[in-house]
This record gives structure tokens, C-alpha cells and sequence, in this order.
């Protein structure tokens, strides 16, 4: 089931062509990243670069091959990709939680960019039981097929909230009880000595850099996964499995 519409996905959730593209995110089409050819240029990619900066929608520059990978069409140097889910909104997705009487926990995704990671997290939250994921519009992986996949479909029974910022996000769900834990080694406290027996949202960064400085200064509490190897760090998904477990542990 997964696998068939995965197919069908990677050839109909796209636009390609800058008019098109203009005109679909203009029109609210859930454009989830757009990929631009490196050397495009002319007034209509002006115009594209003008209204993705207006409505915040994820690009990035790509050599050409990889847009000829993408579609067979004349995609005249720009590929949109659309999001096979509908985003929530975080202040009624919150809200809903808080309602319902169960201790909160949901999951912030701090510029995290592999979509096999942010696939593979998903998974590990819709078994952990969080309530929605957070991420923000601009740099986040995006939700396309290798997402879908990784999940083993997930994707489509987690809450995942766009934000234009990470920090306005977190310091929401603190006005509203919530406490926030950011997963990162810049710290001397083990997240087995603190409590997440109560509403939490824990915290993950990027692969590559971590969690954001301006990001960490804000948080409640920064806790780390002991290390006994001689490697430093552990993937980012192995790791966040770790911290909803833990919290898992905590709460039967």
C-alpha cells in the first residue's frame, strides 16, 4: 500500500516550470521545497526568488542533473516539490493537546535537513505517542517520498507543525505549561536525571550543527545521552529515539 502510492506521489505531487511554480504558491499549494538550477537566471526567477521570500517556502540551488532526475519535462530550470500531508497549525494543535487531558509531548526538529532522518524520526515518535512534531519553514527536510518511506507511512498519523521560527514556537509552548528539553552534548546533566513525567517538548538540532546557540539559551533544561565510545556523537535519530524512550520509561 505504502509502496504503490509512493509511486504515484513522486510523479504527481510536483510542479516544474517557474510559471507554474509562481502561480502554485501564489495559489496556497503546499509547496514543501523548491529546487532551483544553480545558473538560472531572468526576470521570472526574480520574480519566484521575490514570492518564495514573501511566503517563506524552502529552496535550495541544484546542478541541472539533479532536476533532469526529478522530471522528464521541461522544467525550465525550477522543480517544486508538494507535501503529500496537510500541516498543522501549533497554536490549535497545543490547545487540542492540553484539552484532552493526556500529559503533552511533542518533538521540535531544530533545521534538521535528511529527509531519511526526519523519516525515520517520525516513525519512533508516532510509537512513543507525541502529540506533533515541530519544524520550521525554511531549512527543514522536507516531507516527499523518502520521508513517506522511512516512516513506514507514520508521516500520515503524526501531527507536523510548520513555524516561521523555532524560538517563537518554543517560547509558545512554554506559556502554555509546557517544558522544553534540548537534546545537546553543551551540557553536564544526563537526561536520566531529569524529569519528563510531565508536559515536555523535547528538542533535536541538525545533524550537523546541533541545536541552534540562540535556540539553547532559551530552553528550560539541556540534557545529553552518556558516551562510553570513542565516537562523540550518535545520529540524530538514534539519539531522539533514545530521549522519547526515556521519556516513555518515565511515564508508565
Amino acid at each position: 500500500m505504502v509502496f504503490l502510492y509512493l509511486c504515484a506521489m513522486e510523479k504527481e505531487h510536483q510542479i516544474f516550470g517557474i510559471r507554474a511554480i509562481i502561480e502554485g504558491i501564489q495559489s496556497g499549494a503546499a509547496i514543501d521545497k523548491v529546487f532551483i538550477q544553480s545558473d538560472t537566471q531572468g526576470d521570472l526567477m526574480k520574480e519566484l526568488m521575490k514570492v518564495m521570500k514573501q511566503k517563506s517556502i524552502n529552496f535550495s540551488y541544484v546542478p541541472v542533473e539533479k532536476l533532469n532526475r526529478l522530471t522528464s519535462n521541461n522544467h525550465q530550470g525550477a522543480v517544486a516539490t508538494i507535501s503529500p500531508i496537510a500541516f498543522h497549525d501549533l497554536e490549535t494543535l497545543i490547545e487540542k493537546v492540553l484539552e484532552s487531558g493526556k500529559t503533552p509531548l511533542f518533538l521540535i526538529l531544530d533545521q534538521l535537513s535528511d529527509a531519511r532522518n526526519f523519516g525515520a524520526i517520525i516513525r519512533t515518535a508516532e510509537c512513543t505517542g507525541v502529540d506533533g512534531i515541530i519544524v520550521q519553514k525554511a531549512g527543514s527536510a522536507p516531507v516527499n517520498g523518502d520521508t513517506v518511506k522511512t516512516s513506514a507511512g507514520a508521516v500520515f498519523n503524526v501531527p507536523i507543525c510548520k513555524v516561521e521560527h523555532i524560538k517563537d514556537a518554543i517560547f509558545h509552548l512554554q506559556g502554555s505549561g509546557i517544558k522544553t528539553v534540548a537534546a545537546t552534548e553543551k551540557t553536564d546533566q544526563n537526561i536520566y536525571d531529569i524529569s519528563l513525567n510531565e508536559p515536555v517538548a523535547i528538542i533535536m538540532g541538525s545533524e550537523d550543527r546541533g541545536i541552534n546557540p540562540s535556540v539553547l539559551k532559551i530552553v528550560d533544561e539541556k540534557a545529553k545521552l552518556p558516551m562510553f565510545g570513542s565516537i562523540g556523537s550518535l545520529n540524530v535519530s538514534v539519539a531522539c529515539g533514545a530521549f522519547l524512550y526515556e521519556t516513555v520509561r518515565q511515564r508508565q
